[in-house]
């Protein structure tokens, strides 16, 4: 099987004013926001050649998204081969919150951990964001 996790996907957290907190983190980070959050662009440690991609983003404080976790933020993880994964999972009796759903920029499953954190799982398609990122800055 190949790698499971293979890095950090995204960092979801509640706040009262996702806005306000876009706007700060931009003012006083430096961080490029737009109206999901931060988008951070990075390489592959095994195939430095290829451009990765992270998303921070500040959610409204009654977002269901995180649910059936009560913790105010979720973890995504960058996963491969998204099915087996989800089989292998299954098997070892973790919870499986969902169907995998598919996007033109990836696979996307939620799994929630001993302790009820829920945890998306991510099978980026990262040529997606790559072209995305260069219509924007033509």
């Amino acid at each position: 099987m190949s790698k499971k996790v293979t890095g950090v996907g995204g960092i979801f957290f509640k706040c009262k004013s996702p806005a306000d907190m876009r706007a700060w983190y931009s003012q006083n980070l430096g961080l490029a926001t737009n109206e999901y959050g931060a988008l951070f662009e990075f390489r592959e440690a095994d195939k430095p050649e290829k451009k990765a991609y992270l998303q921070w983003s500040p959610m409204e404080e009654d977002t269901k998204y995180f649910e059936p976790s009560a913790k105010p933020f979720m973890v995504n993880f960058r996963v491969e081969n998204i099915e087996a994964l989800v089989e292998e999972l299954r098997q070892a009796g973790v919870t499986i919150c969902d169907e995998i759903e598919t996007y033109d920029y990836g696979k996307f499953v939620h799994i929630l951990d001993p302790e009820n954190n829920k945890i998306e799982l991510w099978e980026p398609v990262d040529e997606v964001f790559t072209q995305m990122n260069e219509e924007e800055t033509s």
